[in-house]
């Protein structure tokens, strides 16, 4: 149901679930190519905001956490998006380094779901 007063509003208000998370879609600023999904909490996307340079919140770790604090691999924030109920962000950033996974990978979605339905192929 379409409601202009959330979907309208020029009012930066976002809605973080029960847990205190948002969802954030991580692009690469230039390409468009998407590099990761994360979570903010209020204290993560502050510090992000603060810092222009990409913060989330480790679900694993339970901790604040810059991205790329270890690896050197750090995101710079170019452009903050909100979907039209506030309620995930696309951070459109400048990745920094060898790339945003873990594994040292560009992006954290480097497999492809094979036609069988089953099974992974390796894109990258």
């Amino acid at each position: 149901m379409h409601n202009p007063e959330t979907e309208e509003t020029t009012s930066f208000e976002p809605r973080f679930n029960e847990s205190g998370l948002i969802p954030v879609v991580t692009t690469d600023a230039g390409t468009g190519e998407v590099l990761m999904l994360a979570w903010m909490n209020a204290e993560a996307l502050a510090k992000t905001l603060e810092t222009g340079k990409v913060y989330y919140w480790s679900r694993s770790r339970n901790r604040l956490w810059l991205k790329g604090e270890e690896s050197g691999n750090i995101q710079i924030v170019r452009e903050i998006r909100t979907d039209c109920d506030q309620d995930a962000l696309l951070v459109k950033a400048e990745q920094t380094g060898s790339g945003a996974c873990h594994t040292g990978r560009r992006t954290c979605f480097y497999r492809t779901l094979n036609s069988d339905g089953r099974s992974l192929i390796f894109s990258e």
